[in-house]
């Protein structure tokens, strides 16, 4: 609430890199329907393995953590099933709340209302009191040397109602007015949200969900196909550093946005990046026979570590017979290996 009650303090002077990493992200914007047209394969594709790298890092960064068959298994699957342990269940949770908002074609205006629901989807598989605001007082430490040190202190119980409903308001207003660049306004209401750090449990992950939905209601498609979550998960040092000089001051209404925007724009701008030159191999493509194709995903696209699954998701034309070929030819090339035999195994690039 506090970076949205004097929007010119807040949001003046524009650190200069900033305008080139938003040029970036909007550059990317107006090419997804180009894409869509071009390679709609391949987009189906992305979003599905986007769907499982957002769900498991966005809830590995909260210690949230799920083994990779299980975690495959729980988002492939729909509504409640048997799970092990209560992480299976905050990972089933995650999966509902993110599904509810990426497989809508049409993004509702933020409102307190979505913020509870998603809440409420998170805990819906694990018994936690999902959906109700914070009733003691949360705060945010961290632990060095044996000793647990204050980082935050968040808005307290008593005031957390008044400060989230006035939060919701100032941003739709600020949106309505286009106060500033959208992905400058939703930087300062995940900031805001996460000083208010509204329940007992949660806050991160609900804030990465929000960050996702007001991207595509304001018309940035990029999260459905590149997961912004992995990124923020390989950076998540520095994902708590900006965060935390953001923070400075924040009650007195005296911190600065712009380590965390600028954190922020610099994450989606990648993720801009990455999506250009997945769907430009796509493109081009048909210039390429299909062994070529999986030998440059496995050399130039892959992660360092990938499955057997991962090409066929990144290549949905290709046949398992030609990823078999290919897979032994690298491994024998000395550029792969694998850590057993057979589909399950997991390979690394050398």
């Amino acid at each position: 609430m506090r970076s949205f009650v004097d929007l010119e303090l807040s949001l003046g002077g524009q650190p200069p890199r900033l305008g080139a990493l938003l040029a970036r992200i909007d550059v990317a914007r107006g090419r997804e329907d180009l894409f869509a047209d071009q390679v709609p394969q391949l987009l189906a594709s992305l979003a599905e393995e986007t769907r499982i790298a957002s769900i498991t890092a966005s809830s590995a960064i909260e210690g949230v953590v799920v083994e990779l068959d299980r975690a495959e298994r729980i988002v492939s699957a729909t509504g409640s099933g048997r799970f092990r342990n209560r992480n299976e269940r905050e990972f089933a949770g995650y999966r509902d709340a993110i599904d509810g908002i990426a497989r809508s074609d049409r993004q509702e205006e933020l409102s307190v209302a979505l913020v509870l629901h998603l809440h409420r989807l998170l805990f819906a598989h694990s018994g936690g009191r999902g959906g109700y605001l914070k009733a003691a007082e949360n705060l945010i430490f961290a632990h060095a040397g044996g000793r647990r040190e204050v980082l935050f202190t968040p808005v307290p119980p008593g005031k957390t109602e008044f400060f989230l409903t006035e939060l919701v308001a100032r941003y739709n207003a600020a949106v309505a007015v286009e106060a500033a660049h959208p992905v400058v306004l939703i930087g300062a209401l995940v900031l805001d949200f996460l000083a208010i750090h509204p329940f007992a449990d949660g806050n991160g992950r609900v804030a990465r969900i929000l960050t996702t939905q007001q991207l595509l209601a304001r018309g940035y498609g990029v999260p459905r196909y590149i997961s912004v979550e992995q990124r923020v998960f390989e950076t998540n040092n520095a994902y708590y550093d900006a965060l935390q000089r953001s923070q400075r001051g924040w009650h007195e209404g005296e911190h600065t946005v712009w380590p965390w925007v600028e954190y922020l724009a610099g994450i989606l701008a990648a993720a801009s990046t990455a999506f250009e030159e997945r769907t430009a191999v796509a493109r081009g493509a048909g210039r390429r026979s299909k062994q070529e194709q999986v030998r440059g995903w496995v050399l130039e696209q892959a992660p360092v570590r990938f499955r057997f699954r991962d090409i066929r998701r990144a290549l949905p034309g290709v046949s398992d017979a030609t990823i078999k070929l290919v897979l032994g030819r690298l491994r024998e090339a000395g550029l792969i290996e694998a850590d057993r035999s057979g589909r399950q195994s997991e390979w690394t690039r050398l």
